[in-house]
């Protein structure tokens, strides 16, 4: 079983940037696809991103262009750089691991775009 932390979020103004950091306590080459979500209070948890292990990336409408997804193997961590933040953005981003069966998620890191 895979333990997933996030870091990285905060407060920053509107227009600002982010980078998430998710570490993994294993092997991201073990899962074929890692993403990051978020959820907002009182809404569902939508994809934010998503990249698989050879590299391929999948973004929500909501964020593309301002979103970028990468990988770093050999740290075993998930990075997600936001820009142009706005206030909608504001949401508690979670880190994902799919595999075969079996989802693994972490606690959180909560992101708030305020001024």
């Amino acid at each position: 079983q895979v333990q997933l932390v996030e870091s990285g979020g905060g407060l920053v103004q509107p227009g600002g940037s982010l980078r998430l950091s998710c570490a993994a306590s294993t092997s991201i080459l073990s899962f074929p696809t890692m993403g990051w979500y978020r959820q907002a209070p009182g809404k569902q948890r939508d994809m934010v991103a998503a990249i698989t292990i050879g590299g391929y990336t999948d973004y929500a409408d909501f964020v593309k262009g301002r979103v970028t997804i990468s990988r770093d193997n050999a740290k075993n961590t998930v990075y997600l750089q936001m820009n142009s933040l706005k206030p909608e953005d504001t949401a508690e981003y979670y880190c994902q691991a799919r595999s075969i069966g079996e989802d693994y998620w972490g606690k959180g890191t909560l992101v708030t775009v305020s001024s």
